[in-house]
């Protein structure tokens, strides 16, 4: 059988992603109705952390429970991994003992490795760059509020970090456009974004130019974990790049808000609008959870269709 690992967002299909959206749909209103679905009962999800955090680990452990299996957290500094084995020999050890890893590290060339050396699948929790998971979760959101985005336009404001690659890949596979505006010399690569071509995306000098007609408005913090030395030049560089009530004015009527988190007020966004009734950030979070419970699902046990419930 062949192993499906999820470790950038092209690794899918736009037919995969469709299912895996109805999917969630499905699973999160099981959930939400308090009947029990434990397709992975008996298997094991290995957590590997590099880089801390707190949306990531508690939606991959607590999903993993709600489908009837259990979650171990491995932090590299209380392993092996963080003692100097290598990529390879961990993949090798952790993916007999286990039915899914998911790691979240630094740089993508790790988890590549690990993946190439793995008996089951690995997903993407985040790199350097890229996070198909968080992104999953941002358009299952938007399809929650506002149906497909095949053909609206996401309005990228800020760095082009990991989040912001991940966006542009999804464009190509789902076919939307991503409007990107970085400050000078914070310009996408589209080489690093792992791009086809250039028909999905426009870079804009002006934020609010990139917001105009708009769909969709996200951003992320300024400074991403790993570069915390570039933080006081990158305050100052990324001043006029804070999404506010204006760039919001422009943006489509009925436009949605959404930011990652954890998010910094008055920095990368105003409160007026994070916590505004455009913002979707609490529905967002929430979504990592229910994408990876149908992501793992499907990794583990392929296509299963809808299971009807008496």
């Amino acid at each position: 059988m062949t192993i499906k690992h999820f470790l950038q967002f092209k690794d899918f299909t736009r037919e995969e992603f469709e299912y895996l959206f109805e999917r969630t749909g499905w699973i999160k209103n099981e959930f939400k109705s308090f009947r029990q679905y434990w397709p992975l009962v008996d298997r094991t999800l290995v957590m590997i952390f590099e880089k801390a955090s707190t949306r990531t680990r508690l939606s991959f452990e607590a999903g993993m429970q709600q489908l009837g299996g259990s979650a171990i957290y491995l932090n590299t500094r209380d392993s092996q991994l963080g003692r100097g084995e290598p990529v390879e020999d961990a993949a090798q050890v952790i993916s007999r003992m286990s039915d899914l890893v998911m790691i979240r590290t630094f740089e993508q060339d790790i988890i590549e490795r690990f993946a190439a050396n793995s008996r089951v699948p690995v997903i993407n929790g985040l790199t350097n760059e890229y996070h198909p998971c968080q992104i999953m979760a941002d358009i299952y959101t938007y399809i929650e509020h506002r149906g497909s985005i095949k053909g609206k336009t996401v309005a990228w404001v800020g760095d082009s970090n990991n989040m912001c690659n991940t966006w542009l890949q999804a464009a190509e596979v789902l076919d939307f456009k991503v409007h990107v505006s970085t400050p000078p010399g914070y310009e996408i690569e589209p080489e690093r974004a792992g791009l086809h071509g250039t028909g999905h995306f426009e870079q804009f000098a002006d934020p609010m130019d990139a917001c105009r007609g708009a769909d969709l408005v996200t951003t992320d913090v300024w400074t991403s974990m790993g570069f915390e030395a570039e933080n006081d030049e990158r305050m100052k560089d990324f001043a006029d790049w804070r999404v506010d009530s204006d760039m919001m004015r422009v943006a489509h009527g009925d436009a949605l808000f959404m930011h990652c988190l954890p998010a910094h007020r008055g920095e990368e966004v105003t409160a007026e609008v994070i916590d505004g009734p455009q913002s979707v950030v609490w529905d967002e979070a929430e979504n990592r959870l229910h994408v990876q419970k149908a992501l793992m699902e499907y990794l583990h046990l392929g296509r299963v269709g809808r299971i009807e419930t008496k």
